[in-house]
C-alpha cells in the first residue's frame, strides 16, 4: 500500500490529469448519446435523404441480382 501512496505522491499531477480526462470523456460520451437519441426520436432531414438513397440502391441491387440469375440460367442451360 505504501508503494501506491508513494507513486501517487510522486505523480500527483499526472493522476489528477488522467482523472480529469476520464471525467471529461465521460461527459462527452453522455452528451453524444443524448444527441444521437434526439436525432433518432425527432428525425432529421439528412436521415430521410439517406433512407431514400438506400431504398433506391436496394432496388437496383435486387434488379442486378435478378439479371445475373437470368444470365446464369441461360449460360448453364436450365
Amino acid at each position: 500500500m505504501s508503494n501506491v501512496a508513494n507513486w501517487f505522491r510522486d505523480n500527483q499531477a499526472l493522476a489528477i490529469g488522467l482523472l480529469a480526462q476520464a471525467i471529461i470523456a465521460g461527459i462527452y460520451m453522455v452528451n453524444l448519446e443524448a444527441r444521437v437519441s434526439t436525432l433518432e426520436v425527432r428525425g432529421s432531414p439528412h436521415l430521410t435523404v439517406i433512407d431514400n438513397r438506400l431504398t433506391v440502391l436496394e432496388s437496383k441491387t435486387e434488379n442486378n441480382f435478378n439479371s445475373i440469375e437470368r444470365i446464369k440460367d441461360k449460360l448453364i442451360g436450365k
